[in-house]
This record gives structure tokens, sequence and C-alpha cells, in this order.
């Protein structure tokens, strides 16, 4: 038995593929004018066939191209409200967790190196193995977004949420 919820996301995915495949370089096109960054404008591509999924083009829509373009720069907004909205958690949780390091002794370092270790224990036993994995490539090898998105096999906003997650879950353990 079919359920009708189920038929109509099957409808709404194979309209949006229909879309993509008529209109694809379209598409392409007005996101690269907009997005100038690669890997942001892939992504952004890939969350609007997500989009036309979740809410398809109207039947009473005349112009799909006007259309595909206004809605296509409607996620370009949102998907940068979004980044906006998490640097400033990330540059708000940088000020409230303001820790000095002192990297002129060594004994320090070693300190430091110990104490990195016994929190990186800490983070495997507490969070799934995608996000402390996350979080020991990102902050353990000084790795970026994308460097830790290729060595895991995934997209960067996975790596992001992977470590945004991960580190919620230890800020709420440790209060």
């Amino acid at each position: 038995m079919v359920l009708p919820e189920t038929d109509t996301c099957q409808n709404n995915v194979k309209t949006a593929t229909e879309i993509f495949t008529e209109y694809k370089d379209f598409i392409h096109m007005v996101i690269y004018s907009q997005v100038k960054n690669r890997s942001h404008a892939d992504d952004i591509f890939q969350d609007f066939f997500i989009s036309l999924v979740s809410k398809p083009i109207p039947q009473n829509v005349k112009n799909i191209k006007s259309y595909l373009y206004r809605a296509i720069c409607n996620d370009i907004v949102d998907t940068q409200r979004k980044v906006e909205k998490y640097n400033a958690q990330i540059h708000k949780y940088k000020k409230r967790c303001n820790f000095s390091i002192n990297n002129t002794e060594l004994e320090n370092a070693l300190i430091r190196e110990e104490q990195m270790n016994k929190m990186f224990d800490l983070i495997k036993g507490r969070l799934t193995s995608s996000q402390s994995q996350a979080i020991a490539l990102r902050y353990g090898t000084n790795s970026t977004i994308k460097e830790v998105a290729e060595k895991m096999g995934v997209k960067c906003t996975s790596v992001s949420r992977y470590i945004c997650t991960g580190l919620r879950r230890m800020r709420q353990s440790f209060k």
C-alpha cells in the first residue's frame, strides 16, 4: 500500500528531475553569476534540487525560467543568511571562550598537547563517530572545513553540521 504522502513526494522528485534535466544549464548560469565560490555554488545547486522537491513549481506559472530565477535568488539569500548567522554564532562563542595559549614555553606546549589528547578521548566517548572525527580533523590537525570534507568523503556543509552539533553537545555536557 502506497501512502498518499509517498506518492506526492515521488511526483515532486520526478517533476524536479524533469525541470533539472531541461533547465540545468540555466540554473547553473544563474547560480554561478551570483555566487563566485565554486564549492558554494555547487552546494546551492544541489540544495536547489531539494528546494524544488519540497516546494514544486505551481501549475499556474507561465514563465518557468522567471520563476526559477526568482527561486534561485531566494535560495542564495537564504543560504547567505544561514552562513552569516553561523559566523555570528562562532564569533559569539569565540568571545565567550577566550583561551590564552602560550606558544613560547615548551612546557606549556606539552601540557596543552596532553590536554588536547584527553579532550579528544572525551569527545570520542561522548559523540558519534562522524562528529568526533570531524572535530578531531578540524581542530587536532588544524585542517580547513574543505580538507576535512575531502578526508571524510562528505560535503562541507555536512562537516560544518557535524562540528556544530558535536561542539554543542560537548558544551551542554560541560554545563
